[in-house]
């Protein structure tokens, strides 16, 4: 599950590249987070066990809804509009360093040697991709790293939340229910409040491309749910930060932006190789 939520991700940070041709990223979010809402609340009456409901729960999941997906999805939409899906997901997949810590801090998790060396190989390759991706891309400030970052943070501070909640209620699909309605109504107030202006090319191929990322974005983050209901963090945050490998497969089949370079290459078989320590320590 926690593989399938990377591929979800790493494609959706190539189809927001689609998106962004249409309207600008707060905007597409306010489609985008919506979009995965209806999907799940569709599932709700056929998967979720609501004899199990728990207070504490939902309110945990309410909590992580006003920050995630719909702020870290704004960032994400941004860093990718500024530095490209590449750079923007490379960044991205700092993630499980974030996770781990607050796993460590928050829940007591134990981490086990090849474990920590298979976060450090998947780190060390994600930022050796990131390293070769902006020297061939165009020059961007510094500062803009900060977007992706934050994303990061707030993606694995999440987890240990979700993984509290998922303890007390076992039901990822009321998990992304109640923290995706948070999120879309949020973004929805922001959008109208913002009196946000579509533009000219903002019709119906626009808003097919922000739901589609959506709906991308959207699975993954229920498949993640899923993992994290069975699996500890440090074995499922790693496992999903190695969705920089699916954008950069896609970045090259479809954009056609890629060029195999020595630190790429350098920085697959790091990753790879901190995937293979991970599921080895388990």
């Amino acid at each position: 599950m926690a593989l399938i939520s990377a591929f979800g991700l790493g494609t959706g940070f190539v189809l927001t590249q689609f998106a962004l041709q249409w309207m600008p990223p707060r905007l597409g979010a306010a489609y985008s987070i919506p979009a995965s809402t209806a999907l799940f609340w569709c599932m709700a009456p056929f998967s979720i066990d609501f004899t199990r409901f728990d207070t504490g729960a939902a309110m945990l999941f309410a909590c992580v809804g006003v920050l995630f997906p719909g702020t870290v999805a704004v960032l994400n939409f941004e860093s990718n509009r500024l530095m490209g899906p590449n750079i923007a997901a490379s960044v991205g997949g700092l993630t499980p360093v974030f996770a781990v810590c607050f796993a460590l801090v928050v829940i007591g998790e134990t981490l086990r040697l090849e474990s920590a060396l298979g976060i450090a190989a998947i780190t060390t390759g994600v930022t050796l991709m990131a390293r070769a991706k902006k020297r061939a891309a165009a020059p961007w400030p510094l500062w803009m790293l900060v977007l992706p970052i934050a994303a990061a943070c707030i993606r694995g501070a999440v987890q240990p939340i979700i993984k509290l909640g998922l303890a007390r209620w076992p039901d990822p699909i009321a998990a992304v229910v109640i923290g995706y309605t948070v999120s879309s109504s949020v973004l929805i107030m922001a959008a109208l409040i913002g009196k946000a202006n579509v533009n000219h090319r903002s019709d119906r191929a626009g808003i097919s491309w922000w739901v589609a990322v959506g709906l991308c974005n959207g699975l993954s983050v229920l498949c993640m749910y899923a993992a994290l209901g069975h699996g500890s963090i440090i074995l499922v945050a790693p496992l999903v930060s190695t969705y920089p490998l699916i954008t950069l497969l896609f970045s090259a089949a479809l954009l056609h932006r890629e060029r195999l370079v020595l630190q790429t290459a350098a920085g697959v078989i790091a990753t790879v190789a901190g995937i293979v320590l991970i599921l080895i320590s388990k």
